[in-house]
């Protein structure tokens, strides 16, 4: 006894109680910050030490392989630590590396080794390798163990075949990617292509639901699953099969779900299943020796695009629980204890949250001091906004030794919303990374349209030309485009001056010339008019001569939406670049595009400020977060406006963010923002208005603090250096730079707030700076 009493003494009151529980179901409400993998990890090890389960009858369900991964090492360190005490008297990390190898590596066969835990799909996957020969679906396809996993890319390929070739569709009517993603919701509500046919009304769901059977044809063909498939086809097996349900439900006597608000009708189907035996009635369930522990926070829920359904964790009391009131319930737990935030932050996400209906009521309590006032600014526009966000994180990093640029996150609704944070980081040389996906410039669809705009620019740049001759695709096919490649290799000339010859195309490009002159003359007319047409207008032309944007649209999906909302932050870049620029050519805007991509990569270990989407926060901390864009309509977004599903969601996501803040938290909207090239006015978010006025701070930021023991009084304050738009600034200035050290002023482009200072450095040549940005110095 003295032993658990040790081992469990670093938990709360709370976790504490969950970890202890040992059979029947307990639902773990995990607010943010609260240690649930704490929880997690020492309720595996209590179960193994104190109940003496077998590692193989736990099966612990996670949503990313790197959760998995954390969860087995924190495990496998908390069993090392208690062998080192009892064999050697010592602390692990005090014993010699030979003996802390061996232990590990004892640990690691003993306990971890037969552990399921894992992600859904691998988990599941792996039962499928034993399985799935006894299953048959209703068209009586038949799958063998040594099936291949289908990635994305080959399922698209798949459907794209079926649809053009099989079907001979319209793709147009039926884009692949949109039907792909038609079929992959299917699945993830548990639909089979007859069951979804059923629900079908029109025409074009019927299609297809024709398309979707196909398409698992095919995959039996090639003896292989999608990722979806990893989920139903296990529901599918244990419903139909009642044999190998009885095994695996024998199998896994102890079942541990986290993020369990992210789990979809399906995965909550095979847990069900799992769980229960597929016995519909209560009492005929059996728990001894036996539990179901999900941990989640319905607060925190914020994938209904993935078809996350956050009711399940809601219904999770009715569905396994004992259905009492909060107060008096034995199958529920809250963690509100909150380690991570100061508590004016966690006060003013409770705040936000308690304007949501649909959620389980708890309240996150502060560890920590009070530390800073949340700083609320607003910003003219988007740019300003970058500005005064960038020149904080600076102020920050310089005045506090104890922060590095990987101590701040820059937070966003929407992918597009980078672009004029990372202008500004490029041009100070600051390093940065967008997590979870890539660098404004290195987007797939930005590369798209700036190589159109370079092979308008510069005919000979073949490059440019082979990425867009068939994008969006225009019936130019490989051989086709290996032929005029190989033409013009062959003459010694560009890939261009075959193609804007029609006699050579019609010559070589078969049944594709007629697509392949259209392209060439749409090319040639826009190069025409390079030297009389603003670049705004000539993009304009291009993405709807291309249609390129429509094909986008086309494809109606979620990915396919961000993508235009680039293509549209490109149009506004433009924009930008002829108000800030003398030169403003095609050839100039293209060479700045060109710095902006061309930043070095990170070095291993550099640190760097974090760009990311809110959704692709969740799970992380950082000391300094900056929450941006607060605006109606971009967020809450406007597709949530007249949807109270949708903008709790978006309320959600706000908590999401809020909660990433350590330390300092500051929150940002704009006075007017660029939307597709048009200024429009902006409307501060009804989430601003929802957070306790007594919490923001919204005078002029005259001082940064930051300390590290947030809520001591005796916290040091440091000046922020004076600001530099309200110089008058004259050719000939000498003036000093924080990182590029001493210049002269050459020229001075636009005035106010934007203008632009042209420097020549004494060791590294000419740059044209924002004076507001850099904080420059005038050397008297």
């Amino acid at each position: 006894m003295t032993a658990t009493i040790d081992f469990l003494s670093h938990l709360n009151p709370s976790q504490r109680r969950a970890v202890e529980h040992f059979c029947g179901p307990l639902l773990v409400v995990a607010g943010a910050g609260s240690g649930k993998t704490r929880a997690l990890t020492y309720r595996i090890a209590n179960l193994i030490l104190e109940h003496r389960v077998d590692p193989e009858n736990i099966l612990a369900v996670t949503f990313t392989n790197k959760a998995a991964r954390e969860m087995k090492e924190r495990i496998q360190k908390l069993f090392a630590e208690r062998l080192a005490i009892a064999e050697f008297g010592e602390r692990f990390e005090l014993l010699p590396e030979y003996d802390q190898v061996q232990l590990k590596s004892r640990v690691w066969r003993t306990y971890i080794k037969d552990l399921w835990c894992g992600t859904f799909h691998s988990l599941f996957s792996r039962i499928l390798r034993f399985d799935i020969e006894k299953y048959q679906d209703e068209k009586g396809r038949r799958w063998n163990r040594n099936f291949s996993i289908f990635d994305e890319s080959d399922a698209q390929s798949l459907v794209k075949e079926i649809v053009t070739k099989q079907l001979n569709l319209d793709e147009k009517k039926f884009e692949p990617r949109s039907v792909r993603y038609t079929i992959s919701n299917a699945k993830n509500q548990g639909l089979s292509p007859q069951e979804f046919a059923k629900e079908q009304p029109n025409y074009r769901g019927r299609v297809i639901s024709e398309v979707y059977s196909y398409y698992q044809d095919r995959l039996a063909e090639n003896n292989a699953l999608d990722f979806d498939d990893l989920i139903l086809m296990p529901v599918r097996l244990f419903q139909q099969n009642e044999q190998v349900l009885g095994y695996w439900h024998s199998k896994f006597r102890h079942i541990l779900v986290d993020e369990y608000q992210d789990t979809n009708r399906t995965q909550y189907e095979l847990i069900s299943l799992l769980v229960t035996h597929g016995e519909t009635k209560r009492s005929n369930w059996e728990w001894r020796d036996r539990s179901v522990f999900v941990v989640g926070d319905a607060d925190q829920s914020i994938y209904s695009f993935r078809m996350a359904d956050f009711t399940i964790l809601l219904d999770f009391q009715q569905d396994f629980g004992d259905g009492l009131p909060d107060e008096d319930t034995r199958t529920m737990v809250k963690l509100e204890e909150n380690y991570r935030s100061c508590e004016n932050i966690l006060q003013a996400a409770n705040q936000l949250i308690e304007n949501n209906t649909q959620r389980i009521d708890k309240i996150l309590r502060a560890t920590r001091g009070a530390g800073e006032q949340i700083f609320s600014h607003k910003a003219d526009d988007e740019m300003a906004e970058a500005e005064f966000v960038i020149n904080q994180i600076r102020t920050l990093e310089r005045q506090n030794p104890e922060l590095d640029w990987g101590s701040f996150a820059i937070l966003y609704r929407t992918n597009a919303q980078s672009r004029p944070f990372e202008d500004i980081l490029v041009r100070l040389g600051i390093p940065y990374t967008v997590v979870g996906g890539l660098k404004f410039y290195d987007r797939k669809e930005i590369k798209d349209v700036l190589a159109y705009l370079r092979a308008i620019a510069n005919p000979a740049d073949t490059v440019s030309l082979l990425r867009v001759i068939n994008t969006p695709r225009r019936g130019i096919g490989k051989a086709t485009i290996d032929n005029l490649v190989g033409a013009a290799q062959e003459l010694g000339t560009t890939l261009w001056e075959i193609l804007s010859d029609e006699t050579s195309v019609n010559t070589l490009a078969g049944r594709s010339a007629r697509s392949v002159n259209n392209f060439a003359q749409m090319i040639s007319r826009w190069q025409e008019q390079v030297e009389t047409l603003p670049v705004s207008e000539l993009l304009q032309g291009v993405l709807e001569d291309s249609g390129y944007v429509q094909d986008l649209l086309n494809q109606g999906t979620d990915e396919a939406e961000d993508r235009v909302q680039n293509v549209q932050e490109l149009f506004n870049a433009v924009l930008q670049f002829q108000e800030e620029n003398e030169e403003v050519t095609l050839q100039a805007f293209l060479a700045s595009t060109a710095l902006s991509s061309d930043l070095d990569n990170l070095k291993e270990g550099q640190t760097a400020v974090s760009l990311m989407t809110l959704h692709a926060s969740k799970g992380l901390e950082f000391p300094v977060v900056f929450l941006v864009g607060l605006e109606q309509g971009l967020f809450p977004n406007y597709r949530s406006m007249n949807d109270p599903n949708a903008l709790e969601e978006e309320r959600r996501l706000c908590y999401v963010g809020i909660t990433r803040a350590q330390e300092r938290l500051f929150i940002s909207h704009a006075r007017e923002r660029r939307l597709y090239g048009n200024r429009e006015p902006a409307m501060r978010s009804q989430f601003l208005d929802e957070l306790p006025e007594e919490l923001l701070a919204t005078h002029h930021l005259g001082r940064i603090p930051y300390t590290k023991g947030v809520g001591s009084s005796t916290s040091q304050r440091t000046t922020v250096g004076k600001q530099s738009f309200g110089e008058n600034w004259q050719v000939g200035d000498r003036v000093l730079h924080k990182k590029f050290g001493e210049g002269e002023v050459t020229h001075i482009f636009g005035s106010g707030r934007k203008i632009s200072l042209a420097i020549k450095f004494d060791s590294l040549g000419q740059k044209i700076i924002d004076p507001i940005v850099a904080q420059l110095q005038r050397v008297e």
